[in-house]
């Protein structure tokens, strides 16, 4: 099997986590203590990449629930799905991170650090063909970002060759949980753009988006917005737990997806998004889905596609289709809509199609976008960061656990190198590439090189 370890961390990774294990096990047809209760032989066939399986046919996630204070591990193992959970995968501290990133990287995170990795080896020695880790954690905090980070960076030390996967919730300009988010969220991208191969960027204004204009909600709750992040995560890995036409897998993913070392974020979506009264006014069609999966409300990171360009995209459709089908509608959209893929890079479209449908759906479309307007977020984000860099503010509250003043520096610098990154490859290639004269290209690159220098001006 290709199995894949999952590591929830943080209060936000946990809650998103134990939805996500609600919505796995449930398509399994396992119960809320992991006893198979299904109908069909396909929910058992690659069972085993995600669960272990346990005496008396009881199955247990690959799962490791990591937190710096007992608040969180508590409410899982009292929540319904608390015995589903292999005991000694619960692993926390007990003072927390207090939103601070160097408590959790440098100190506290450290201290419960070797705990961590020594039950990864313990679940990554079980498997016959471990594909990669997931890992899902927020930024903005202490733990999910400072630990989350320190624990990516341990594993990729002992497991380089694997796929590390993660679901990071980013910060957004509307729902801040914490002030110093900024500082929080620039250390961890330094972090993630150099030790992981595909994040998915999440945050919560555009899930609230989603449920006030799509679903038409008038109080969502985080229980909402986390079942709409693990509709995602479950349609990303869907060709690895159910036969298909056509299948992806981590790995591919990340081939197909990644023009670049650095440009690794993705815009994840799904579909189809409706109100609740409102789905037998809809045919659920391919045409539909795919419609549906492009549009820029069901993108579940807060930034507009239609400002930048498509470098990559994947689609994961799940449900009795035709594949031939799929394919066109695919291409369609992409002709239809050129000027918003790059043109270096000719078929930038991925499908896959799975056969199995989700619960309570006859269908279902998956999006993983990697998508130029993303530097959106990190600008906001470095913007945050500068102006409250400036001053110092806070500062003494990470120099304390001590962090030095040079690696903020070093993160604010490579968070906007990462924004340069996007903006040059919106721009620049798509003027360069048509001219077939090697020199000339040259002579245009040199030229807008020097121009932006002189005039300090976004190319």
């Amino acid at each position: 099997m290709r199995e894949i370890v999952h590591l929830q961390i943080g209060q936000c990774g946990n809650q998103i986590g134990s939805k996500f294990w609600e919505v796995i096990s449930e398509e399994h047809g396992l119960n809320a203590t992991g006893i198979y209760e299904g109908d069909s032989n396909l929910q058992l066939e690659r069972v085993n990449v995600y669960f272990n399986e346990a005496h008396g046919g009881k199955y247990v996630p690959r799962a490791l629930l990591v937190d710096l204070e007992p608040g969180t591990m508590d409410s899982v193992r009292g929540s319904r799905i608390g015995a589903l959970f292999r005991p000694d995968n619960f692993i926390h501290g007990n003072s927390g991170a207090g939103n601070n990133w160097a408590k959790g990287h440098y100190t506290e995170g450290a201290e419960l650090v070797e705990q961590v990795i020594d039950r990864v080896r313990n679940e990554s020695e079980s498997c016959d063909c471990l594909q990669g880790f997931q890992l899902v954690h927020s930024l903005g905090g202490g733990t999910g970002s400072g630990m989350g980070t320190l624990i990516i960076n341990k594993i990729r030390e002992e497991y380089p060759d694997r796929i590390m996967n993660t679901f990071s919730v980013m910060p957004s300009p509307k729902v801040s949980d914490t002030v110093v988010e900024p500082y929080n969220a620039t250390l961890s991208v330094h972090q993630l753009l150099e030790n992981t191969d595909e994040t998915f960027c999440i945050d919560n204004e555009a899930l609230y988006d989603i449920c006030f204009r799509t679903l038409k909600l008038t109080t969502p709750t985080y229980g909402d917005l986390n079942h709409l992040v693990c509709m995602t995560m479950s349609g990303v890995t869907t060709s690895l737990r159910f036969p298909g036409q056509l299948n992806a897998d981590l790995r591919k993913l990340a081939v197909n997806m990644v023009p670049f070392p650095r440009l690794h974020f993705f815009m994840p979506g799904f579909a189809p998004l409706t109100p609740r009264g409102s789905q037998q006014y809809r045919a659920l069609t391919v045409p539909e889905l795919t419609q549906q999966i492009f549009d820029a409300r069901n993108m579940m990171t807060a930034c507009d596609p239609r400002r930048g360009r498509y470098l990559t995209v994947a689609a994961i459709f799940r449900g009795r289709m035709s594949t031939k089908q799929v394919e066109e509608q695919m291409l369609a959209m992409q002709q239809k809509n050129s000027n918003y893929f790059v043109d270096w890079i000719p078929h930038n479209v991925k499908v896959a199609v799975c056969d199995i449908p989700p619960r309570g759906l006859k269908m279902s479309s998956t999006f993983i976008g990697n998508n130029t307007a993303i530097q959106e977020i990190f600008r906001r984000v470095g913007e945050q960061f500068s102006l409250m860099f400036k001053r110092k503010a806070f500062l003494h509250w990470y120099t304390g656990e001590g962090m030095d003043e040079m690696e903020f520096t070093e993160a604010e610098s490579n968070l906007n190198d990462l924004v340069s990154e996007y903006q040059q490859r919106r721009r620049a290639y798509s003027v360069v590439c048509r001219f077939d004269n090697l020199s000339e290209r040259i002579w245009i690159i040199c030229g807008i090189v020097s121009l932006k220098r002189k005039f300090n001006f976004c190319v």
